[in-house]
């Protein structure tokens, strides 16, 4: 029955339950209710909301609206944002506000929308955000219906473009929650966790939290601190009381020691839970937990980096937000397997190109132990492109910083702040300005991190010195491109200067490596990029004779939708460059071979500064036997042999003195290609081979994990490979392959590596690139069977079966 036609007896017994069930909401108290909003979402591409139910289809955020439609030549985000077609967007949700709800604060938190959303609820509008990358949230008040639906509506503006330098996704690309909690509560985000190691071995560990009372008097609050262990058992408990006037925050501050920490490192990541308990007159009116890790950060241009104390190098990359053929969403295993990734390959670091990153990847940052340096901006007020966030910077830059910092604070992976990147006014007095600015006010929000920025040089009508007073605002100096020019000089004329190559070209691996060994004040070395993305489409291009070569922001570079220039490709695939890498740092790899890809016409490829020549780790060249091919051999032995089919054709020093590396030619003849590590005395002690592959004789399919979560969000990734009867790549295999998923799950994505595939990742046919594909399968929420058909012409169908949970 409508509440308008209620008869009025009805409507007073009506009106008094409800009364009742509030006053009985505020009396008992409860913790703050938090649950992932994601599903039953509609979604329609129009620049005003559509009457028209048609018109809407119902999605699952994290969504992408950009993901799901081909690049176009003429898109107005041009080679910077993929050539994506993005434009404006709405979603609808639809609701009842059950009785639980009343006398409680109702809010719906947005992980990230990009961008320029505005929410409203049953026509009223009711707040928005402009950044697309930092969480916001709506209290939904008094435009709340207690009867009947409640719709929710949030336009997304993505048509102003260009709008970034990079592929950005357009829509509701990271999670939402809704969150409903008591009048007194401690305030979102206002958790903080540091520690101190005391002289005898002791961790000092303050805890900060604020507390909020929304009552109509003031209150006494008990706040209960529990630091909880790795196993969960509780290794410190403090308590405290607290006024809060009506209306008020509190800050609550305490500090707890632990005698015997663990603490955490890239190592060794052992997280600690934090679980923080408010209670008025013995009765809970809030709880919220999370986890931390204890760790202490300090830099110096003496001792360097130091994590725990300990002197620590930073060996890092620069990394987008996309997730390749994904887009732009922000699916938790998604943003876990780019860190596994990193891992895997060496690194102990990342810096967040150049925006912040999803919870999720700080999350998995946390548990996999993989450092951050979180970056905010981009431009600043000058704009690079014309339509960039820098439009609004000026009113909106203390709201980010505060929500950014408060955000991720918490983090023991973040151990430096970054405010901006190859800002256009670097070398003037309104830049120095505003980088004094942004860095005091992440400081006032958290003071034991270091603050910076990457900048790069000034170009040849100024000198590099200018920039002295940018960098004095910060506590570490990120050098773009610039720490093998200016790091020697720059010491010398200021020595407490302590830098780090917030980017740097591939081929300055070895380079800046070594640097960093003699040079305490180089803390750290980040390669753009850790992985090739999508937008800034062209970069890491190489050209055959007789092709201009030219940078990715000259001219357009149609059909590449994406960038070349990362040590791993757009799925993951590790280049010869992130092995040779790894060598260099030491981390795990000793040995690799592979052959640079001869040009179209026998020539030099043409190279810019992003790009490497291409390599291959293949011994696969048909048509070209007997033709001198150039291979390189990466090595931490002292010395390599190298041998064709058996006959030693060249035993080559890969010592410092060569940056671990030899290279020679070799004519091609099919069969195997072996490299063989000597140590100083010239005793095998590693090989690495390269065998010719025969015809594709099948598919190869492997998953990253067979059982999933039946949550709606998880993922299962599988690689493709086509290979001979011996289980060797054909890398130069191009075939269709055709997939087909069963069961409680979809095809989330089927992509390869190759920056120039146009189309759409969800379509299920793809031609290999490398002779590889991958394809990722999304769970749905039923538990079940999946079963993943891949199939080719003239090859035998591969089934994977996985079960979700």
């Amino acid at each position: 029955m409508s509440p308008c036609i209620l008869p009025s007896i009805e409507r007073k017994l009506c009106w008094l339950g409800c009364c009742l069930l509030a006053l009985a909401a505020t009396l008992s108290g409860r913790a703050s209710d938090v649950t992932a909003w994601n599903t039953d979402w509609s979604f329609a591409r129009a620049d005003e909301a559509p009457t028209d139910s048609e018109a809407w289809h119902t999605v699952r955020v994290p969504h992408d609206w950009s993901a799901e439609l081909a690049p176009e030549e003429d898109a107005p985000t041009v080679g910077h944002g993929g050539f994506a077609v993005t434009g404006i967007g709405w979603y609808e949700k639809r609701f009842e506000a059950p009785p639980a709800w009343r006398g409680r604060r109702v809010e719906v938190v947005f992980e990230g929308v990009y961008m320029d959303a505005e929410v409203w609820l049953n026509g009223v509008r009711l707040g928005g955000r402009r950044n697309g990358w930092l969480p916001w949230r709506v209290e939904l008040g008094e435009a709340l219906e207690w009867r009947g639906a409640n719709v929710l509506r949030v336009r997304v503006n993505n048509g102003d473009q260009p709008n970034a330098r990079w592929y950005t996704g357009s829509g509701l690309t990271r999670p939402v929650w809704l969150e409903v909690s008591d009048p007194v509560r401690i305030v979102p985000d206002s958790g903080v966790t540091t520690t101190r190691i005391q002289p005898d071995g002791r961790a000092r560990v303050a805890l900060g939290a604020e507390v909020e009372n929304g009552a109509g008097q003031a209150v006494t609050a008990q706040v209960v601190w529990r630091l909880r262990g790795p196993d969960g058992g509780v290794v410190a408990v403090v308590q405290r009381a607290v006024q809060v006037a009506a209306g008020a925050v509190a800050v609550v501050p305490t500090t707890v020691e632990v005698a015997a920490p663990q603490l955490w490192s890239p190592e060794q990541p052992v997280l600690h839970t934090v679980e923080v308990t408010v209670t008025v007159n013995g009765r809970t009116t809030d709880r919220r937990t999370w986890t931390t890790g204890l760790r202490t950060v300090e830099v110096s241009a003496k001792a360097g980096f130091l994590l725990n104390g300990r002197p620590l190098k930073l060996l890092g990359g620069n990394l987008h937000a996309d997730n390749g053929p994904l887009g732009g969403v922000a699916l938790a295993r998604a943003e876990e397997r780019k860190v596994e990734l990193m891992k895997a390959a060496g690194y102990n670091a990342v810096r967040t190109a150049h925006n912040p990153p999803s919870r999720a990847f700080l999350e998995a940052c946390d548990r996999l132990g993989l450092l951050v340096v979180n970056e905010l901006y981009d431009d600043w007020l000058k704009k690079k492109t014309k339509q960039a966030y820098g439009r609004f910077l000026a009113e909106e830059w203390p709201g980010d910083v505060a929500t950014w910092v408060r955000r991720d604070r918490r983090h023991p992976s973040v151990v430096m702040w970054s405010v901006g990147n190859e800002m256009f006014e670097r070398a003037n007095a309104s830049g120095r300005e505003l980088a004094a600015q942004l860095a005091a006010a992440v400081r006032r929000h958290d003071g034991t991190l270091p603050v910076s920025a990457g900048v790069n040089g000034v170009g040849e009508k100024q000198e590099w010195s200018v920039l002295d007073g940018l960098f004095a605002t910060f506590e570490v100096a990120g050098y773009n491109y610039e720490v093998a020019a200016h790091a020697a000089s720059d010491h010398a004329r200021l020595p407490e200067r302590v830098m780090y190559a917030s980017e740097s070209y591939q081929y300055e691996a070895y380079t800046n490596w070594a640097i960093m060994q003699d040079a305490p004040y180089v803390i750290g070395d980040f390669v753009w990029s850790v992985m090739d993305y999508l937008g800034e489409s062209g970069i890491g291009r190489v050209y055959p004779t007789g092709e201009e070569p030219r940078k990715h922001w000259e001219g357009s570079h149609w059909p590449w939708r994406g960038a070349y220039c990362g040590d791993l490709d757009l799925i993951g695939w590790r280049k010869p460059i992130s092995y040779y890498r790894q060598i260099v740092w030491d981390r795990g790899e000793r040995l690799y071979a592979a052959v640079e890809v001869p040009s179209p016409d026998g020539q030099p490829w043409q190279t810019t500064p992003w790009s490497l020549v291409p390599e291959l780790p293949s011994w696969t060249w048909d048509g070209r036997e007997g033709q001198a091919l150039t291979v390189n051999v990466y090595s931490r032995w002292p010395r390599v042999r190298l041998e064709l089919n058996g006959t030693v054709v060249a035993e080559m020093a890969t010592g410092a003195a060569e940056e671990y590396k030899a290279t020679t030619t070799v004519p091609y003849a099919p069969g195997e290609l072996v490299a063989v590590g000597l140590d100083a005395a010239g005793n095998e002690q590693a090989k690495f081979v390269l065998r010719t592959s025969g015809q594709v004789a099948a598919l190869r399919a492997v998953a990253d994990r067979t059982v999933l979560r039946a949550d709606g969000e998880d993922l299962a990734y599988v690689e493709i490979e086509a290979v001979d009867a011996a289980g060797i790549v054909r890398l130069d295999d191009t075939r269709v392959v055709r997939v087909s998923v069963e069961g409680p799950g979809t095809l989330a994505a089927l992509g390869t590596g190759d920056p120039t595939a146009l189309g759409v990742y969800t379509e299920p046919a793809r031609a290999l690139w490398q002779g590889r594909a991958l394809v990722i399968v999304r769970t749905t929420e039923a538990a079940g069977p999946i079963r993943v058909r891949v199939s080719a012409d003239g090859l035998p169908d591969r089934l994977i079966e996985l079960v979700s949970r």
